[in-house]
């Protein structure tokens, strides 16, 4: 039977293409931040001191999603927000796919040795909680956004190689490889010109899921203090700041809580989505 191609696959699923769409929405507005921003995000207005929502009775128009406890506009804040946690992400899954593909190349490829030793510190990063691991990483290298962005790369690794490593060796045992073999092609050519090109499938899966948990982790390390530190609007930090407040004015800490889930709600739905997409068994 003739096998559905991606996009047709793809746009079955309602919830992935839906994620997509939210997704765009979310780059559209880091990507025109300074364009559609009400304020600058570090704007302090004098006495405008925990405004409610412009839905809510005491809400002005001036400032449609408040302020927060130093005067600052809300909405502006999320919006450049939005530019930091997507380009965390984006970095995240940047240094864990390069990394991760590295060994995980090597260590499906190659098997032996190499691979023992590999996957063995794979197993030893794996046994620890991310979290707590990529504080003991921050807390070595020092609490700012880049640190946090390296520890949470390096709690990222084990899924990025374990992948990976599957994915190759799987390509490796096939007949076109033992051909390639049988021609005198070279281990550089069997790797970059046969084996990546057929592992993109499960790479791309894995890098869309990794988004939505760089951005989760970094969150969490700056809701903590040792990520991205104030006054830079990270929807994480903004959370840390706000967690004071969270009865006097509820939306300061309700509003980046949701933009963090829907964002990584909308990355993890659109990685199911290209899973079942890239899906082989699914045919006609």
């Amino acid at each position: 039977m003739k096998k559905r191609s991606f996009w047709q696959q793809f746009s079955k699923n309602k919830g992935a293409v839906a994620g997509l769409v939210l997704l765009v929405v979310f780059v559209s507005i880091s990507l025109l931040a300074p364009l559609i921003s009400p304020y600058d995000s570090d704007q302090v207005f004098d006495g405008q001191l925990r405004l409610a929502p412009v839905w809510s009775v005491a809400g002005t128009s001036e400032f449609l999603l408040g302020t927060d406890d130093i005067g600052r506009d809300v909405l502006s804040r999320l919006i450049y927000g939005a530019r930091i946690s997507l380009g965390v992400g984006f970095l995240v899954v940047i240094l864990s796919l390069i990394t991760g593909g590295i060994f995980g190349v090597l260590a499906g490829f190659y098997g032996g040795w190499v691979d023992i030793i590999i996957m063995r510190a794979v197993d030893v990063i794996m046994s620890l909680p991310s979290i707590l691991l990529a504080i003991v990483v921050v807390a070595i290298l020092g609490p700012n956004l880049i640190n946090g962005i390296i520890a949470v790369s390096i709690v990222a690794l084990p899924g990025f190689i374990r992948i990976i490593r599957a994915a190759v060796m799987t390509e490796k045992s096939k007949l076109y490889m033992e051909a390639s073999r049988s021609f005198g092609a070279s281990h550089f050519t069997q790797i970059f010109k046969h084996i990546i090109p057929n592992c993109m499938a499960p790479i791309i899966v894995q890098s869309t899921l990794g988004f939505s948990d760089g951005i989760l982790n970094v969150a969490a390390l700056g809701f903590l203090g040792l990520g991205a530190q104030a006054p830079l609007p990270e929807w994480g930090v903004m959370l840390a700041d706000a967690r004071h407040y969270i009865e006097l004015s509820p939306w300061m800490v309700t509003l980046p809580g949701v933009c963090i889930l829907i964002v990584v709600l909308s990355f993890n739905i659109l990685g199911d989505g290209f899973r079942d997409a890239f899906d082989p068994k699914v045919d006609d």
